[in-house]
């Protein structure tokens, strides 16, 4: 995994105002709060609608609900979360959500999420080992 340990960290402070949203499409935007390449802080804002599509990768995830409701799918089981509310994805489970009233994801993966800083997320099914 040389990709993480090249990924240099963020400065230690994020400020909210002089970080850029990054449009990802769909009525979601998120910021990228801090990372190195061991874990990553990102913050995702979803309108009413907005899905965030079943996908898997090998990170971990962890992800508290900030703000709004979302019915949260992982694995074969749907709930419906809401402000205050956390999950956790482990590595290779099919996960997604659909944004029920406008809210606020922080997200937390480790490793970095390679593809969120611009590099091709790397094809690991066998990690963690």
């Amino acid at each position: 995994m040389a990709l993480h340990d090249e990924i240099k960290p963020t400065k230690e402070y994020f400020i909210d105002t002089e970080t850029p949203w990054e449009d990802v499409g769909g009525g979601i935007t998120r910021q990228v709060m801090g990372h190195d390449g061991k874990i990553m802080l990102v913050k995702a804002k979803f309108e009413v609608g907005a899905i965030g599509q079943l996908h898997k990768h090998y990170h971990s995830q962890v992800t508290y609900v900030a703000e709004g409701e979302f019915e949260m799918t992982i694995g074969d089981d749907i709930r419906m979360i809401k402000k205050g509310d956390s999950f956790y994805i482990p590595p290779h489970i099919m996960h997604g959500c659909v944004c029920k009233v406008p809210g606020i994801l922080i997200d937390v993966f480790s490793p970095a999420r390679e593809d969120f800083l611009g590099h091709e997320q790397l094809d690991l099914e066998s990690w963690p080992v």
